[in-house]
């Protein structure tokens, strides 16, 4: 695997590493508002260091709106929201229904980028829709399934698919540092008022701190220093360990294990991002 492909797996496992440290940060009594509130704080402060050491603090006063809004649907909402899954259904539940996101950015490319809404784009959202309605069906060992665990996953997906529709106009004008450096702050500051704090041992931090740098900051960097020097539809691609990093995780770590109705429908969600990312690139 050359170093671009290793660069971007690393930044899959990574991000594998998302809802089990959520999950262990839970069990120790911290609510999920509160773990989304200091993942965006703590990443956000690493990529604010990041740009001002490296001259990429910088913001056109005409984009902040848009940046403003991103972040409340990126970062504030998103990241409250997959927590939240973790916490009502689960890792691999919340994990796999993340991948619903391809899904919704073929509708809202439709809607707000006039994109056509082609026959074999129309299929891939039905593949994913099968996906999540197996995944519904399939429960399993450690994975609840109910309206709760399924509309806080989907909605992440849902937030998720906005990093797509406000990627392609940004990645144009900023780089990935600078955007962080600005969106991560102010999609923390969206969750403060909601957080209520409470006392954290100095493994807790460990956990939160791991959550930021590891999951959050390196993953973010590998994976757009990788992506600079290979097509975006390979990098997808590499990047679909992700849920097996997560599910094989779950696993060993809390015990859940999806039901075979829930792996039928995981392959099927998965399948139908890479595909749908592919499609996009072409």
């Amino acid at each position: 695997m050359g170093r671009p492909y290793l660069l971007i797996a690393s930044a899959a496992v990574l991000w594998g590493l998302l809802g089990v440290l959520s999950k262990g940060v839970l069990e120790s009594g911290v609510s999920p508002l509160e773990i989304a509130f200091w993942r965006a704080v703590l990443a956000g402060g690493l990529f604010v260091l990041h740009a001002a050491l490296t001259s990429q603090l910088r913001l056109a006063r005409r984009d902040l709106p848009l940046f403003i809004g991103f972040a409340l649907v990126g970062v504030t909402t998103f990241y409250a929201a997959f927590v939240l899954a973790v916490a009502a259904g689960g890792v691999s539940l919340a994990t796999v229904l993340l991948y619903a996101a391809p899904a919704f950015v073929v509708v809202a490319a439709w809607l707000l980028l006039g994109e056509p809404l082609t026959g074999q784009k129309l299929a891939l959202v039905g593949l994913a829709t099968l996906g999540v309605v197996l995944v519904a069906q399939g429960g399993g060992q450690g994975v609840t399934v109910t309206p709760t665990s399924l509309g806080w996953g989907l909605l992440a997906g849902l937030c998720y698919a906005s990093y797509y529709i406000f990627g392609k106009w940004v990645l144009g004008r900023y780089t990935p540092v600078a955007i962080y450096a600005v969106v991560l702050p102010i999609g923390a500051l969206g969750l403060w008022p909601l957080v209520t704090f409470s006392p954290k041992s100095p493994a807790v931090w460990g956990l939160l701190l791991a959550l930021a740098f590891l999951s959050t900051y390196l993953a973010y960097l590998l994976y757009y220093t990788g992506l600079r020097h290979t097509e975006a539809s390979r990098a997808v691609l590499i990047a679909t360990i992700e849920p097996v990093v997560a599910a094989g995780l779950a696993a060993l770590l809390f015990g859940e294990r999806l039901g075979w109705w829930g792996l039928a429908g995981a392959i099927l969600v998965v399948s139908a991002s890479v595909l749908a990312n592919t499609l996009r690139r072409r």
